[in-house]
């Protein structure tokens, strides 16, 4: 899973990986003396523009009481914006648990430790989408 490596810098930082649907998200933690959050470059107001996906992403940090204490790096790619989020979410969670595995509990409560395997049904045959059909016409 995730493994702590060294920076070229000599810095400590945990890495993980977190999905959701088509998005996967790639974080790497650092203790540190103030919170900082980059997503893709961006810090994580300018990425979330929405107030509840910004909730979503670093709710990890929310439950276990830790915010203050870590530099989050995170480059996330593909799905919507709303997957990503929790893809975010996912991700930290695992950095965290490598962290410290005290905090395992107090995650997998919450569920952010789980990849949700909700995933878009496919569309069959003979149908417009995966279940709506035409609409049926009597002449």
């Amino acid at each position: 899973m995730a493994t702590p490596t060294k920076e070229k810098t000599g810095e400590r930082y945990i890495a993980s990986v977190g999905r959701r649907k088509q998005a996967i998200a790639r974080a790497r933690i650092t203790p540190s003396a103030k919170m900082s959050v980059v997503i893709n470059g961006k810090d994580v107001n300018d990425y979330f523009v929405t107030e509840p996906l910004r909730v979503t992403a670093l709710e990890a940090f929310l439950k276990t009481s830790l915010g203050t204490q870590f530099t989050v790096t995170i480059t996330v790619s593909g799905g919507g914006i709303a997957g990503q989020s929790v893809a975010v979410r996912h991700a930290i969670s695992r950095a965290l648990i490598d962290y410290d595995i005290n905090l395992r509990g107090v995650l997998k409560k919450e569920g952010f430790l789980k990849r949700d395997p909700r995933a878009k049904e496919r569309k069959k045959p003979g149908l417009v989408k995966a279940r709506k059909r035409k609409q049926w016409s009597k002449r």
